[in-house]
């Protein structure tokens, strides 16, 4: 969360940053300021450094145009900000006023400042910081209601209230048909033939192939029948670019925000279907077991046929437990084709 705090800083040109942390550049060999007016890099090439010190010391050298070694006096409310997203952070829960107590600010002014700076209140801040380690927990292994407790859900359902709000798009706004929701969508070539991506202001809400266009179109309009649908490849350019890109093998991992409805029982599956290395696969039996029931092979296999965003949740990687491919919700053949391109 805070590398996220850093970027959007970097994106506005905040100089209230300048000196709480140094911006490195891996394709040109410089550090920066946050305010530099310098072009903006892309985030893969950039990492995050607290002095200028310890970006020389990663072998960097320092920017010409905004000389950082100028500038490293730390703005005081920002350090309070940032030290408050670092108790928030840990997982023993704060409540405002102790939160407030331990930056030396009032109640008020925290969640005034908090608000203005990170963009969100402390109290979502903490959820969210709650939803990443109840993420990580599933990622490493741990099961779902080990996960669940370890990150301070205190039930199942208090996290699937989270998470749907995590996903996106909330139950009755799915279960009107997308009423009030404003979905851009194209459609283009592909290595599998057409794909159509969708997305609403928060994130991607369908992406699927298809071997037309009005199919495709139809398709989208059924699952959201009362959304304002908009054709727009300009909007969707980048979610496009990273997914094409995906498919030729040129990107192996995609991190796209998705804008999606699921139940508490799909979104485990989807996180852990996540997690399955590029060109590798596993079965539907393995993914129960990680859910800690074995029982649940038929559920897992039905929260695969439920996603409607392809290739950003893979469940193309996941087979019969004899390794045959048990079915695909855009076609078995796509399936075969789409783990014999990740194997080459």
């Amino acid at each position: 969360m805070e590398r996220e705090v850093f970027w959007n800083a970097v994106k506005a040109n905040d100089t209230r940053f300048d000196g709480v942390f140094f911006l490195g550049v891996r394709t040109t060999g410089i550090y920066c300021r946050p305010s530099c007016r310098a072009r903006l890099p892309k985030r893969e090439n950039i990492a995050f450094f607290p002095s200028w010190q310890a970006a020389e010391s990663n072998g960097l050298r320092a920017c010409l145009r905004c000389k950082p070694k100028e500038h490293t006096f730390a703005d005081p409310k920002i350090e309070k900000i940032l030290r408050a997203c670092e108790i928030l952070e840990a997982e023993d829960p704060c409540s405002l006023d102790e939160l407030a107590a331990a930056v030396g600010l009032s109640p008020y002014h925290l969640q005034r400042s908090f608000k203005e700076i990170i963009g969100v209140s402390p109290k979502k801040y903490s959820e969210a910081m709650r939803m990443k380690r109840f993420k990580e927990g599933l990622r490493e292994g741990s099961d779902v209601v080990t996960a669940m407790y370890d990150s301070g859900f205190g039930s199942a359902s208090r996290l699937y209230e989270k998470a749907s709000e995590n996903l996106g798009m909330t139950p009755v706004a799915y279960k009107k048909g997308g009423q009030g929701v404003a979905i851009n969508y194209t459609i283009t070539d592909c290595e599998l033939g057409r794909i159509l991506v969708a997305r609403t202001i928060k994130g991607l809400c369908n992406v699927a192939f298809g071997d037309n266009d009005a199919e495709l179109e139809q398709n989208l309009k059924s699952e959201y029948p009362r959304a304002e649908l908009v054709e727009d490849a300009a909007v969707l350019k980048t979610f496009v670019d990273e997914i094409i890109k995906h498919l030729a093998g040129k990107k192996k991992q995609l991190d796209l925000p998705l804008d999606i409805q699921a139940t508490a029982f799909q979104m485990q599956v989807w996180e852990l279907l996540r997690k399955i290395p590029y060109g590798e696969t596993v079965s539907y039996s393995q993914i129960a077991e990680l859910l800690g029931d074995k029982k649940k092979v038929r559920a897992v296999a039905r929260a695969c046929a439920s996603n409607r965003v392809a290739v950003v949740i893979p469940c193309h990687r996941v087979v019969g437990k004899n390794g045959n491919l048990s079915g695909y919700r855009w076609g078995l053949e796509r399936k075969k084709l789409l783990l014999k391109l990740e194997k080459e």
